[in-house]
């Protein structure tokens, strides 16, 4: 690498690489969109007209001006074609979910170690509004200890689309897609819970795969026990329930609504300007007090910053800052999906601590 400037290629230009990847990553200084492999030129070549296109992955390998490749591919080809451009040298990203299971992911970890680059999975919810906001207001710990933190990602679409996702194809289903977020979330917050239970269905007319589902992690042993989680999604739910709730041994909190990033980029919005990621939606925070009445106030949501995530996989690879998720992390969290699968077949909750022990 001869300079800081990197040059990413981004591989597939559907709803992930054109929405949530070619105009974050093109915001952040330092860091620019070299090429994309897609089979559609004039789709990419509308709203990136200077920016290369090739008709493969291989052509995109073979450039030895791509430094690092981002993989936002339907979820069945996240394991090879990661796997293709690590063998190749290039540093890494990979939409979430990781791969389609845990065995692939600890696969490509070991690659990546092995070849000595950057690999990470772009959880970009790390960088919500609400989630950084929830994050402060639990460290700064007026609400005390957390007992119960209920988590929703409730949409209202119920016309099964003709896409990917909606099909009976590996990768697809509610559960990875919206879950990865949900459960990676929580993760973050609490650390790995002692067991898990998972509930799903397929609720629409002709649905083919789940469009909901409800998972329950015990937390019964370490710093936040006792603990009870609930992670929801749907995809009929005219009315949505709170983003956040939040009860603690000294108040409640409670966020509604979502953060605003995705909307602003599906419309066609560049991050990085003035007033981006900003939520006008506060959320709600009561706190009992000693005479028996509740003191409520409304707590400012922070801005969210799907840029940060790129600007931190940047710093990575210039050896100047941490990997955002590192691989051990991704893997982890597969695990966690694979638990979850397996959870809803048998119909039970299922210990966590065994798939999280290493060898």
């Amino acid at each position: 690498m001869n300079s800081s400037l990197l040059r990413a290629g981004l591989v597939g230009f559907g709803f992930a690489g054109q929405t949530f990847h070619a105009p974050v990553l093109s915001a952040v200084p330092g860091l620019q969109l070299g090429a994309v492999a897609s089979s559609q030129p004039r789709k990419v070549h509308a709203e990136w007209p200077g920016v290369d296109v090739v008709p493969d992955v291989d052509a995109l390998l073979g450039r030895a001006d791509i430094d690092l490749v981002v993989v936002a591919t339907p979820n069945a080809q996240h394991h090879p074609v990661a796997k293709a451009a690590l063998a190749a040298g290039k540093h890494v990203v990979v939409d979430k979910p990781f791969t389609l299971d845990a065995a692939q992911a600890r696969e490509l970890a070991a690659l990546a170690q092995r070849q000595g680059r950057l690999l990470s999975v772009y959880q970009n919810r790390r960088f919500d509004s609400d989630f950084l906001t929830l994050k402060e207001l639990l460290a700064g710990g007026e609400l005390g200890r957390p007992v119960y933190f209920e988590s929703h990602f409730d949409r209202f679409r119920p016309q099964v689309r003709e896409r990917w996702r909606e099909q009976p194809v590996p990768g697809a289903g509610l559960w990875v897609d919206l879950g990865s977020h949900l459960l990676d979330q929580t993760v973050q917050l609490f650390g790995r819970p002692d067991t898990l239970q998972l509930d799903t269905a397929a609720l629409r007319d002709g649905a083919l795969v789940e469009d909901y589902f409800h998972a329950v992690l015990r937390y019964e042993s370490g710093t936040h026990a006792p603990l009870r989680v609930v992670l929801h999604a749907t995809t009929l739910a005219a009315h949505a329930a709170p983003r956040y709730i939040v009860h603690g041994t000294r108040g409640s909190y409670v966020k509604r609504g979502v953060d605003p990033q995705e909307d602003a980029l599906r419309a066609g919005g560049k991050p990085g300007g003035e007033g981006w990621g900003a939520d006008d939606l506060d959320g709600e925070l009561t706190l009992p007090s000693d005479d028996g009445q509740s003191r409520r106030r409304n707590v400012p949501t922070l801005a969210g910053n799907y840029v940060a995530y790129y600007a931190a996989v940047r710093d990575a690879v210039l050896g100047k800052g941490e990997n955002p998720v590192p691989p051990e992390q991704a893997v982890e969290l597969m695990e966690l999906l694979d638990l979850g699968r397996q959870s809803a077949s048998e119909g039970r909750a299922l210990p966590v601590g065994g798939v999280w022990e290493r060898a």
